[in-house]
């Protein structure tokens, strides 16, 4: 049987940058053994041809009704299949999904029956939020980054914008290229409706949230866009946290210098 990915050369590059960045999220050690996931939405990639396209798994329940994703189609990276092999054999380990007409489930379409991550429920209520309100962003990547998570762990961190702040002050890319700051997520049950529920509020107000001693979940215009945020924001732990072990604190920008890259760069804030 011949991959849904000859028939859409568009989504043939879409998910070659997903391939791209599990590559990338392994190789950095946020992907230990099946950990992370990647959806991303492909509606506006296919044609009609897929509604009547026979489903190669059982019809699941989603947990919640997404109406926005009505007639809507996902990319999603399998569960318990590893970024690595993501990386290598993207088709092998993931799927492409077909939300069905009630909104609340969905279906396996192609090209093999792998089951979507565990996490699904999380990534399509923030695909519902944002065709909700327009946003062109059609990607979504959950992922461990150890230098933020270890910063979770540490309750003067928690609190709002604290280290959003604190890493923008670190260099001043940080600012630039995640200029919406980092929102945090209280600890909620991985994989739960009530993550899911939290994680969408927090996306309300920034491109990227901490799941507290979790990870991270970006979301952009594609998948590379919303691993470069991270990256960014990961390069600034590890600059405060290297200083750190240096034996000082760094001292970070100050408040006049970052007013005026934000004036300069005509960034939100």
């Amino acid at each position: 049987m011949k991959s849904i990915l000859d028939e859409y050369p568009l989504l043939a590059k879409e998910v070659a940058k997903v391939a791209e960045t599990a590559g990338y999220l392994w190789q950095k050690g946020w992907a230990e053994r099946n950990g992370g996931n990647i959806t991303i939405n492909i509606s506006a990639l296919i044609d009609d041809r897929l509604k009547n396209r026979e489903a190669i798994g059982p019809k699941t329940a989603i947990g919640m009704k997404l109406p926005h994703l009505k007639d809507g189609y996902f990319f999603c990276k399998g569960t318990n299949r590893r970024m690595r092999d993501l990386a290598r054999w993207p088709m092998e380990n993931g799927s492409v999904i077909r939300i069905c007409d009630d909104c609340e489930s969905y279906e396996m379409i192609a090209d093999n029956p792998v089951a979507p991550t565990s996490e699904l429920p999380s990534h399509l209520a923030i695909h519902n939020h944002l065709l909700s309100i327009g946003s062109t962003y059609r990607a979504v990547i959950h992922t461990h980054p150890i230098d933020l998570i270890a910063m979770s762990h540490h309750q003067a961190f928690l609190k709002k914008d604290v280290l959003t702040k604190l890493l923008w002050s670190m260099i001043p890319e940080t600012r630039a290229f995640c200029p919406k700051g980092l929102g945090i997520i209280p600890y909620e049950m991985p994989s739960s409706l009530k993550l899911a529920e939290t994680t969408v509020e927090g996306l309300k107000n920034y491109d990227v949230v901490m799941w507290e001693k979790h990870g991270v979940v970006a979301i952009g215009n594609d998948v590379l866009e919303a691993f470069d945020q991270i990256d960014v924001l990961s390069k600034a732990a590890q600059i405060y946290l290297t200083a750190k072990s240096m034996g000082f604190t760094p001292e970070g920008m100050a408040d006049e210098a970052m007013e005026e890259l934000k004036v300069a760069f005509n960034l939100p804030g």
